[in-house]
């Protein structure tokens, strides 16, 4: 059987390292001219970790990631709540702190050694299906026949729009702000810190390593957000974004699968996008080497919506402004900080999402 690949970010790499360690190597090609140096999702979760773990790639990310032991709330300046990220019943206890672009650099390493490489500078145009494969037409000129393409090619996916699968959903208002920065002593360096602002502001910061963070806000400046001073040594990166939360209409059509970002986008609330797109690619390269391709849509679809959801109604109450959010999420500081068992359970649910 023929695969290709379309899209080389964590869900195409996964894609691939899984089809390619049960014997079957595809082809992966990605239009960006050489692997990213920038750092775009920062957590991979346990569950993740544990459907990596067959390859070896889990080894290499729990060697050189950071565990993230904890996570602290602040009202303002105020620390309001603190609790340990943690589950004695996952693969990895808590959350693994680790730059996106190192996640692929592992993947592809990995990949390498069975074989196979990243096709960089080449671009999927367009593609033609008939009754004995789909053709995939290049940038270059290549026209290629497969048995079947995988489209992880991100929220702009060619693959979809080339399939004609509809990718219904909204776009948030408000622009978001993200920064990348080497730290001194704050914020923690293994814990992760949401500050909430009586203005509504929202500021986030995520291990990634010994000193370095991810900084995520609500507003335009992710740096200048938070309402105490940071120890910011160096700043790698910093830039804009907007949310958008969609998901397509279907995983699947005819020789065309998706996976990733293609599939769906939601808030960077809950730290699950890459995350999905493994559970995605794994799910798939699985069930195109044993040839149980249908239902693949339907069970990726409802699983995803599912963390769509929980994403969604956190979004609502960190960031909401009306009265019953803000009553909702006082409500559940007070009740984390009077009840032990719910800052267990609290920082249970934060790792196993």
């Amino acid at each position: 059987m023929k695969v290709l690949i379309v899209g080389a970010g964590p869900t195409g790499l996964t894609a691939a390292v899984e089809l390619a360690r049960r014997g079957l190597l595809p082809r992966i090609v990605d239009r960006r001219d050489r692997a990213s140096t920038l750092s775009r999702a920062v957590g991979v979760t346990s569950r993740s970790l544990e459907l990596l773990s067959h390859s070896g790639v889990s080894e290499k990310l729990i060697a050189e990631g950071i565990a993230v032991e904890g996570a602290c709330i602040y009202l303002n300046t105020h620390l309001a709540l603190e609790f340990p990220l943690h589950s004695d019943r996952s693969y990895f206890p808590t959350v693994l702190g680790l730059p996106q672009d190192r996640t692929e650099a592992l993947m592809a390493e990995v990949l390498f050694g069975m074989g196979g490489e990243v096709e960089y500078q080449k671009e999927l145009k367009s593609l033609t299906e008939d009754e004995s494969g789909v053709v995939a037409q290049f940038d270059d000129g290549e026209e290629n026949r497969f048995d079947l393409i995988i489209g992880a090619d991100g929220i702009r996916s060619t693959v979809r729009e080339a399939a004609g699968i509809n990718y219904p959903g909204f776009d948030l208002d408000e622009v978001w702000s993200i920064a990348d920065v080497d730290t001194g002593d704050w914020p923690p360096k293994r814990k992760f810190t949401l500050v909430k602002m009586d203005s509504g502001v929202i500021a986030v910061a995520v291990p990634l390593g010994e000193g370095r963070h991810r900084l995520v806000a609500s507003c335009d400046n992710a740096i200048s957000a938070f309402p105490m001073a940071l120890d910011i040594k160096r700043v790698r990166r910093k830039g804009t974004f907007k949310i958008s939360v969609r998901q397509a209409e279907t995983y699947s059509k005819g020789r065309v699968y998706l996976a990733g970002d293609a599939a769906h986008c939601h808030s960077p609330v809950g730290g699950r996008g890459m995350n999905l797109g493994i559970a995605d690619a794994t799910e798939l390269a699985q069930r195109i080497v044993e040839g149980r391709l249908p239902g693949y849509s339907e069970l990726r679809y409802r699983e995803d919506k599912k963390v769509i959801e929980v994403t969604e109604s956190g979004r609502k109450i960190i960031t909401g402004q009306s009265l019953k959010a803000r009553f909702e999420f006082r409500a559940l500081i007070a009740a984390a900080n009077s009840i032990p068992a719910v800052r267990r359970k609290l920082g249970q649910f934060a790792v196993e999402l």
